[in-house]
Order: structure tokens, then C-alpha cells, then sequence
């Protein structure tokens, strides 16, 4: 065979080289090229673009470009603290912004797998950094993903960065270790002082799911959200400060400042000041030049107050042990915040066999509504369900006295006298005596003697006074009226209420009062029924009692508007209805302004969206047409 023969493949061999060529031409096509898409769910895609350190264990999409371009993707798994190291040491060059977002996240991650409380602070610091310490030509686009996260970072970082072991936040001035130097933190005493009270044992919003309340409520900003408890008094109070109720926790941002953060991390040595702002003192802060809303909390704190609380044993303590259950009176007006002037007072009563804690979906609620929470500060009425409604009344409208007196004993505060007053069930019945004529029609149903020939001792002549005689209250505008028994709860007439009203211990000033009433009454039937069992608020309620026939039949002055939202569990008539302790025709008034029912709700209206939101809407009509 020639040497041209022996170059020449042979037709065996050329069948093969085609026949292997189109088969990977075939197989190409069926097989996905090394570059294009797939179709994926959108979310997914989402999830993978947005996610960050903030929420996932792994850094965002920002950050592992940086690593790509750097050639540190594989790196940081192998070696992180190495690859930390390397990405601080390039600070400063055309990806300084980069390298600083980068870094905060990188810390927030490794301090959450080490729990090592330095890189939290640090990936604070770097966040301070993104955020405030960029190079004019870093300028960054107003929708940039990454202040977001950066912001985020830093609150966390803080946060984490100063939680002790017994999950408390210190915040404490001191030097604290970093990665790569020093924090030295200063704070003035004065920063931990809330209404004349040391403010103590910060605890993180952070690190608490909340339950019971249908709403969590943050607004975003910068800081670390924390509930603060209310300690020793330090310092002059404002007025009403004594009536804020003594277990309320305190909502409060705390912000580390860091001056120069640039030059301190080139440094490795850092300076910076703690400051705290409790969530009523200001909205925003300054910072290197920019306002910057401060991150708030306030449901956190709402629920740390409620968690364990007595308040929770009081409805049925207080239903039973008139005011045996702390040696003395336990009806009081409990403030949420002090008095702040130019803010209308909304007093909320509870009703049977509760307490404030009732209240609690309408303050979460209207604590962070823009709206009710800077016109309105809300007042609670506690007091013991059980004792007669004339008791707590008479309470009730002394108490509103007193404290219009002691807040604005000149009259300077217009909106102190635009009060609004809501009852919830038996507090309805209460409500309606701040808005009633009585004349002598309740001291009557005891005696025809006028009120001044009755011999009594000068402490039960005054509380006979209080508890059978009314006026409307000159500073109260507005009534509302939810759940409410005006013409009695037929739960009232069954006989196990008769059995619980017997358990029902009366305060001793009562007992005595109505021993003292019945010596001295005209009618023989009235002198046997108070001497046989002096009335509780569940004979008050029964339907066909005098007092509530009588109280029923005041009409409210013309000069207060009322209200009533009335709940019904059913679609039916409603003069067949009821909310399950309270049928229409007795919750039913007239002459209101507005009557709102709520159908497939029970009792606890004010507890329900569509109960809250009546009360808002009259609250905002109540504000007036420039609110």
C-alpha cells in the first residue's frame, strides 16, 4: 500500500466520524445549553433576588456578587474569618460601598453561627458605615435594595451586640470588642429616664412572637426596639405621671451613634454614644445630616405588659371581693402615658367580670393609628364589677372630677374638656351617669325623706351624694355605648345569677350605707329588701330593677351626643336577637346619634375589627370636618 493510501481514511472510518458527529449534534439538542433560563414560580425568583441576612442564613444577592467578582464565593465557607479579613483590608477602594454591605451582612451571619457578640456589633458598625460614612461619589439610588437590609443589619446587629445572657440588653457606657478593634460606648444616665422613672431590664422586640392581639405593629427605622420596665422615681414627674399604671412597659428605641466611623474603623478604634427614645417623645432623628424615622415597637410592649399580669385575676377577684381584695378602694382612672395637654381624653370602662385588659385590641389599635394617637390619650377605668352600679358610678364621675382639676386646674387645656367616654357592657351603664340629669329620681327608689333631713354619718352622707345624685359632666362631649343592658342582661334573671350575687362581698362603706338608709326609709318593702341583701351590680342589671328602670328613663343631655354599637350573633330580627348576654331591645336606645349594629359577633364587640372601627370612626367625627 502507497503513503497516499495510508493517509486516506477509509470508508469505515469516515462512516464513524459522521455518525458520531450527528450524534452529538442530537444529543446537544436535546440537553440545556450551558447559558439560558428555566421557567421557575416567580416568588422563587423573588425569594432569591430579596433574600438577605435579615431573612435567611445566607447573604443577598448584593454580597455574592461582591464575592464573585472578588473570587471569594468558595472561600468564605472554607475560611470566613479569612475572608472577613480580606474584605476590611480593601476598604477603601472603588467598591468600598460594596465591601461595607458585604461586611455587615457577612457579621450578622457569623454572629448568629458563633454567637459571638463582637461580630454583631461589628456588623453593626459596618451598616452605621453603608448608611452614614459613604464617600460623596457613593451616592446611592433612592430604591437600593440594600438600605434596607443595611438598616436592618445595624438594629439587629445592635441588638444582638448587647444582649446578655439573661436576654436582657445592657446598655451600659464600657469598651466592647470588635473583629477588628474596639467600641468604646458612653451613655448618659439621663438617657434611661421616662417620666420622672428609671427606666430598667430592657427587653428585645426582637426576639418575642407575640400572641392574643390581631395586629403586630413596627415602624420601620433605625434603632434597636426594646420594652423598657418603669423603676424607682428619679426626677421631677410630669403631670399624671402618678396615675400611669405601675406594671406598663415602656416602648423604647435605643441608637448607637458612631462620629466618625470611617476613620475609626481604619483605626481599629471606635467611639460612640447610646441614646434612647421612648416611642411618645419623637418620631425621628438627625443623623450626619439626614432625618431618619426611628424604628418603633409598641404591641411587643403592649404584650410583655399583659404577660402574667394580676390584671388578667382581677375580673373575677374584683367581681366578688368588693374592696376587700386590697384593703382598701381599687376604682381608680389608670393613665397609659402622662397627661399630655391638647390631646382629648378617651376613658374606656370595662365591664362584668373584667378588667382593663379588655381594652387591649383597641389600644393596639389606636396606639398606632396616626390619627387617634395624636389627638386622643387614653384613660382606663378599673373598678369592681361587683359592687352596685351607683357605687362605681358615683366613682367614676368623682374621679373624672378630680383629675380635670389636678391636670388643669386654670382651664388652659380646651381638648381636656372634649373627653370621650366609652363603656363596654355594665361600663355602658356607667358611662351614661357622666351624661344624665338625675335629680332626686334615684334617692326616691330609697325614701321619700328629702335628702337633707336623712341623718347619716358625714363620709356616707358624702358617698350617698356621689352614688344617688348626678349632673352631666361639663368636659365630657361624647358618649359611646357598646354591649350595653339598658334595659338589663337576661342572664341576670336566670337563678344562677341570684346564687353568684350572694357570693358578691360588698364594701364595708356600702353595707353600712344601706343599713343606715333602710332604718330610715318610709316603705317597708324597701326596709326588707336592703336589710335582706344589699343590691350587687347583677341585681342592678336584672330586668324590671328600679335603679336600671330609672336609669334608663334619664335621657342624656342634649349637649352630649351618644352613640351605641350593638352586637348580634345572629341575622334575624332584631328584636329576636341577642349577643348572647344581651338582647337588642335592651341594648337598644334612642335618641343617639349613630346606633352601629355588628352582626355574628358576640358579647366582647370591642374586641372585634368592625366594633373598632365604628369606635374609630366616631372618634374621627368627633375631631371634627379639619381632622
Amino acid at each position: 500500500m502507497d503513503a497516499a493510501n495510508l493517509r486516506r481514511p477509509s470508508r469505515q472510518r469516515q462512516v464513524w466520524a459522521v455518525g458520531g458527529l450527528l450524534a452529538a449534534l442530537l444529543f446537544a439538542s436535546g440537553c440545556a445549553t450551558p447559558v439560558g433560563v428555566d421557567r421557575a414560580d416567580p416568588r422563587q425568583i423573588y425569594r432569591e433576588l430579596a433574600g438577605s441576612a435579615v431573612s435567611e442564613s445566607k447573604p443577598s444577592a448584593k454580597t455574592q456578587e461582591l464575592f464573585t467578582r472578588l473570587g471569594l464565593r468558595d472561600r468564605f465557607a472554607e475560611d470566613p474569618e479569612g475572608t472577613l479579613a480580606t474584605l476590611h483590608a480593601g476598604l477603601g477602594g472603588d467598591d468600598d460601598a460594596d465591601r461595607l454591605y458585604g461586611l455587615a451582612e457577612l457579621h450578622l451571619l457569623r454572629s448568629e453561627e458563633t454567637g459571638r457578640k463582637d461580630q454583631a456589633l461589628a456588623a453593626a458598625v459596618y451598616a452605621y458605615a453603608f448608611l452614614f460614612g459613604r464617600r460623596p461619589e457613593d451616592a446611592l439610588q433612592p430604591f437600593d435594595p440594600r438600605v434596607d437590609v443595611a438598616r436592618n443589619v445595624y438594629n439587629i446587629g445592635l441588638t444582638r451586640g448587647l444582649t446578655g445572657p439573661n436576654g436582657e440588653v445592657s446598655l451600659e457606657s464600657g469598651v466592647q470588642p470588635l473583629p477588628f478593634g474596639s467600641l468604646s460606648i458612653s451613655i448618659d444616665p439621663s438617657q434611661k429616664v421616662w417620666a420622672g422613672r428609671e427606666l430598667t431590664k430592657f427587653l428585645p422586640a426582637t426576639s418575642v412572637q407575640v400572641r392574643g392581639l390581631a395586629n403586630r405593629y413596627r415602624q420601620s427605622g433605625i434603632g434597636a426596639p426594646l420594652s423598657a420596665t418603669r423603676g424607682e422615681v428619679v426626677g421631677a414627674q410630669p403631670p399624671g405621671a402618678a396615675r400611669v399604671a405601675p406594671r406598663l412597659q415602656i416602648p423604647v428605641t435605643a441608637v448607637l451613634r458612631l462620629p466618625g466611623v470611617r476613620a475609626g474603623i481604619a483605626e481599629g478604634s471606635l467611639s460612640g454614644s447610646l441614646e434612647t427614645f421612648a416611642e411618645d417623645e419623637r418620631p425621628t432623628l438627625e443623623i450626619e445630616g439626614h432625618t431618619i424615622p426611628l424604628e418603633r415597637e409598641t404591641s411587643s410592649s403592649l404584650a410583655y405588659t399583659l404577660e402574667g399580669s394580676p390584671i388578667w385575676d382581677f375580673g373575677v377577684a374584683g367581681f366578688r371581693l368588693g374592696d376587700f381584695m386590697t384593703g382598701g378602694p381599687v376604682e381608680q382612672l389608670v393613665f397609659l402615658k402622662p397627661y399630655r395637654p391638647g390631646k382629648i381624653p378617651l376613658v374606656l370602662v370595662h365591664g362584668t367580670l373584667s378588667s382593663p385588659a379588655t381594652w387591649a385590641q383597641v389600644v393596639n389599635e389606636f396606639d398606632n393609628d396616626p390619627i387617634v394617637s395624636s389627638r386622643y390619650q387614653i384613660w382606663l377605668f378599673i373598678y369592681n364589677t361587683g359592687n352596685p352600679i351607683a357605687y362605681s358610678s358615683g366613682i367614676l364621675t368623682s374621679s373624672l372630677r378630680e383629675v380635670v382639676e389636678e391636670l388643669d386646674p386654670d382651664g388652659k387645656d380646651p381638648a381636656l374638656r372634649r373627653m370621650v367616654v366609652v363603656g363596654h357592657s355594665q361600663g355602658g351603664l356607667l358611662t351614661k351617669t357622666t351624661a344624665i340629669h338625675s335629680g332626686d329620681a334615684f334617692w326616691k327608689q330609697v325614701t321619700q325623706r328629702p335628702f337633707d333631713e336623712v341623718k347619716l354619718d358625714p363620709k356616707l352622707r358624702e358617698l350617698a351624694k356621689r352614688s344617688l345624685f348626678y349632673e352631666p359632666l361639663p368636659f365630657v362631649e361624647r358618649v359611646v355605648f357598646m354591649s350595653t343592658p339598658h334595659g338589663g342582661s337576661y342572664l341576670s334573671d336566670f337563678a344562677p345569677a341570684a346564687w353568684l350575687s350572694r357570693l358578691i362581698k360588698l364594701p364595708l362603706s356600702v353595707t353600712r350605707l344601706v343599713v343606715d338608709l333602710a332604718s330610715q326609709s318610709d316603705d317597708a318593702d324597701v326596709r326588707k329588701k336592703l336589710t335582706a341583701h344589699p343590691p350587687t351590680s347583677l341585681d342592678n342589671m336584672r330586668a324590671g330593677n328600679p335603679f336600671l328602670e330609672t336609669l334608663r328613663t334619664l335621657p342624656i343631655d342634649p349637649h352630649i351626643k351618644a352613640h351605641s354599637i350593638i352586637p348580634e350573633q345572629g341575622d334575624g330580627p332584631l328584636e329576636e336577637e341577642s349577643d348572647g348576654v344581651v338582647r337588642y331591645p335592651s341594648a337598644h336606645i334612642e335618641n343617639v346619634v349613630s346606633e352601629k349594629v355588628v352582626r355574628h359577633s358576640g358579647h366582647s364587640v370591642q374586641e372585634r375589627p368592625e366594633g373598632i372601627q365604628e369606635l374609630r370612626r366616631i372618634l374621627v367625627e368627633h375631631l371634627g370636618p379639619s381632622s
